[in-house]
C-alpha cells in the first residue's frame, strides 16, 4: 500500500486524503474519547477517526481541513460530538454499515465494502 504520506503534516491526514487511503485498502478506526450518553434520542460523546493499515505499521489521525491563512501549527484533530455527525462523516467516506463505540476507550476498525476499493473518492465532506 504505497502512499505519498510525506506530503501531510506528521501523524495527520486531511479528509480528502483519508478517503483516498480508504479506497486504496487502508482501514478506518473510530475511537471513543468521551463516554457517550443519550439525551432526547441523540447520542452525544466524542469520537476521533484514524486511518490505519492492516499490519499496524501506519496510523494517522484525520484532521480538520485548514482554513485559508491558518498555519500548520493550527491543525486540529477532527472530532465528532454526536453519533449522528460521526455516522454522516463515515457514510460520506463510503461506509454503508458504520459501527460506533459508545464507551470511552472503545475502538472499532472498519474496512470499506469490496466494491468501493479502487473507486475514486467523492468530494462530499460529511461535516457534522
Amino acid at each position: 500500500m504505497g502512499s505519498h504520506i510525506e506530503k501531510e503534516a506528521p501523524n495527520v491526514v486531511t479528509t480528502k486524503y483519508f478517503k483516498e487511503l480508504l479506497r486504496s485498502g487502508y482501514l478506518a478506526e473510530v475511537v471513543c474519547t468521551k463516554e457517550a450518553f443519550k439525551k432526547s434520542a441523540v447520542w452525544y460523546g466524542e469520537w476521533i477517526v484514524r486511518v490505519v493499515d492492516s499490519d499496524g505499521t501506519f496510523e494517522r489521525l484525520v484532521a480538520s481541513t485548514r482554513l485559508p491563512g491558518q498555519s500548520e501549527e493550527e491543525i486540529r484533530i477532527r472530532t465528532h460530538k454526536t453519533a449522528n455527525g460521526l455516522i454522516s462523516f463515515l457514510h460520506a467516506a463510503g461506509f454503508t454499515h458504520p459501527t460506533v463505540p459508545l464507551e470511552k476507550g472503545g475502538r472499532q476498525i472498519m474496512r470499506l465494502p469490496d466494491d468501493a476499493i479502487g473507486v475514486p473518492a467523492s468530494d462530499e465532506d460529511g461535516d457534522d
